[in-house]
């Protein structure tokens, strides 16, 4: 176990007792995010209660995903990421998948995504993976930004999901990750 800090950003292994934090994270983020870019009956379904309770049930499952949070002192946890194995069968059984990142909304652009981001990639290396994919909606600007900064780039692969009967499309982008330390 890792933990990286910046002068006021500690990121550290999440453990259960995170789940409620990194639910509202992760609520928060998807209703600020993504409104007007999927069914805003869709967001405003969302509930922290029952996400945290999902989060719960993944850690008495015993998942091998590796979820960090952010901290910062006073206010406690400010962000969530998590990666694992790829998903999808895309013929590289070996590669690596940004499941997801997110900061508290008021907390994008105080560097929290970005030492989410490098302890990420800095643990999918030392993990052996040699890249890490993601997916981001297509029409979400401001993320494809910040994913490019941290030296993503979109492979050409698109597909879409369904949410509450509207189609939202989404973009694979792709990372290259160093030898362990260099990520």
């Amino acid at each position: 176990m890792t933990m990286r800090t910046t002068p006021d950003v500690l990121v550290r292994d999440m453990t259960v007792d995170d789940c409620e934090a990194v639910a509202r994270v992760r609520v928060c983020g998807w209703q600020a995010a993504y409104a007007g870019l999927m069914p805003q009956s869709y967001l405003d379904s969302m509930d922290i209660a029952e996400d945290a309770e999902r989060r719960r049930g993944f850690f008495d499952e015993g998942s091998t995903v590796v979820n960090v949070v952010a901290e910062r002192a006073g206010l406690g946890v400010i962000g969530w990421g998590c990666y694992g194995p790829y998903r999808e069968d895309d013929g590289r059984p070996d590669r690596g998948e940004l499941y997801a990142i997110y900061v508290l909304p008021e907390m994008i652009g105080t560097g929290a995504g970005r030492a989410l981001m490098a302890e990420l990639l800095a643990r999918a290396a030392a993990d052996g993976f040699p890249d890490l994919a993601l997916w981001v909606l297509r029409e979400n600007a401001p993320a494809r930004r910040f994913y490019e900064r941290a030296g993503f780039l979109p492979d050409g692969a698109e597909e879409s999901f369904e949410v509450d009967g509207v189609l939202v499309p989404e973009l694979r982008y792709v990372r290259a990750l160093g030898l362990p330390g260099t990520a």
